[in-house]
C-alpha cells in the first residue's frame, strides 16, 4: 500500500520517464548490437575482397609464368626438332645438309638469347 501512495503522490513527468526509459535502453543497446554486428560484417566483407584480391593476383601472376613456360617450351622443342635433323643428316652422310641445319640452329640460339 505504502509504494502506491508513493506512486499516487510522484509527478505524472517521473512515472512516464520510468516507463518509457527502459524500453528505450533496449532499444539502444539492440542499436548498438546491431551497429556493431554491421561494423563486425563490414570487417570481413573487407577481408574477403582482400583475399580475393590477393588471389586474382597470384592467379595472373600463374597465368604469365604458364605463357612463359610455354614460350621457352616451344623454343626447346624447335632446337630439338632441328637437332634431330642434324643428327638424320649426319647418319645419312649428308654433311652439306647437316651443316646447313646447324647454322640454321646457330641463328635460332642466337635470336633466343638475344
Amino acid at each position: 500500500m505504502a509504494s502506491l501512495l508513493v506512486i499516487k503522490k510522484t509527478s505524472p513527468f517521473i512515472i512516464a520517464a520510468l516507463i518509457f526509459r527502459f524500453p528505450r535502453r533496449r532499444k539502444y543497446t539492440q542499436m548498438e548490437e546491431v551497429s556493431l554486428e554491421q561494423e563486425i560484417i563490414k570487417q570481413g566483407q573487407t577481408q574477403v575482397q582482400d583475399k580475393l584480391k590477393a588471389i586474382e593476383d597470384e592467379c595472373e601472376q600463374l597465368r604469365r609464368e604458364t605463357a612463359l613456360i610455354i614460350k621457352q617450351s616451344a623454343k626447346t622443342q624447335m632446337r630439338l626438332a632441328l637437332m634431330f635433323q642434324i643428327l638424320k643428316a649426319r647418319q645419312n652422310n649428308d654433311f652439306s645438309l647437316a651443316a646447313q641445319l646447324t647454322q640454321a640452329l646457330r641463328q635460332l640460339i642466337a635470336e633466343q638469347n638475344a
